[in-house]
């Protein structure tokens, strides 16, 4: 396999609500099935940073240091030889076209350009997002509504291998529908996340307006549990297509 992206995901916010897994059949790619723990099937609206970003070893300039947030759930293609983990994404928000564009146009992933700050320190993390603004209302462009915002505690180390939380962090392939009989399978690399304790959540995002009408109940609904992750870098490989 050969590296297609490096970059370094760090502070990784991860809310994660419990789902009917009806809600997602139809999002499920040919050649995989839902992946739940002890019977229970998540999705996670996750925040991150982007950092030191490289598209085949080069950095493109404007588009090394960016946040990232999305809604995601979890998946596994059972091989013979192995089960592989991995997460399919519902959509995913940059604060930058041109990787939104490349994104959807030549792999056929959910990207979509917003409006996008962070505040991270020793204490607290967070991300603001919001809709890009129509031409003609570019001086509201700091008016952006949607935060996934946490104080860090404690280090809680890596968590125990068959944990809610390693569930939710260790997963190491994704999968992109490209149609009904289309799967498109790629790696990503990254060694085990440190966690921290959270506290002091804050979450106010409009699931149904970014997501679609059928996630809008989880606007009101407390997450099953929050996650922050210190992160590492990483490596995503070319994907391939599913025979």
């Amino acid at each position: 396999m050969r590296k297609f992206l490096t970059a370094e995901w760090r502070d990784l916010i991860l809310a994660n609500y419990e789902v009917d897994p009806a809600l997602l059949a139809s999002r499920v790619p040919t050649g995989t099935d839902l992946d739940l723990h002890e019977g229970r099937c998540f999705v996670s609206l996750v925040g991150f940073m982007f950092l030191n970003t490289r598209v085949l070893g080069i950095p493109i300039p404007g588009h090394i240091n960016f946040e990232e947030v999305n809604l995601r759930f979890y998946v596994k293609r059972e091989m013979s030889s192995e089960v592989r983990r991995g997460v399919c994404f519902i959509k995913e928000l940059v604060p930058k076209p041109a990787i939104a564009f490349i994104a959807r146009e030549l792999f056929g992933e959910p990207y979509e350009t917003a409006v996008m700050h962070n505040f991270i320190d020793a204490g607290k993390v967070s991300y603001r997002f919001g809709k890009v603004p129509s031409a003609d209302a570019r001086k509201f462009r700091n008016l952006v509504s949607e935060r996934i915002k946490v104080t860090r505690g404690d280090r809680l180390g890596v968590p125990a291998e068959g944990s809610h939380e390693a569930f939710i962090i260790e997963h190491y392939w994704g999968y992109t529908k490209r149609g009904e009989t289309r799967t498109d399978e790629y790696k990503v690399e990254h060694p085990n996340w440190e966690l921290y304790a959270t506290r002091h959540p804050k979450i106010k995002v409009n699931f149904g307006r970014w997501y679609g009408n059928e996630f809008a109940f989880l606007n009101d609904a407390e997450p099953y549990s929050i996650v922050l992750a210190k992160g590492s870098p990483i490596s995503v490989y070319f994907g391939e297509r599913i025979k």
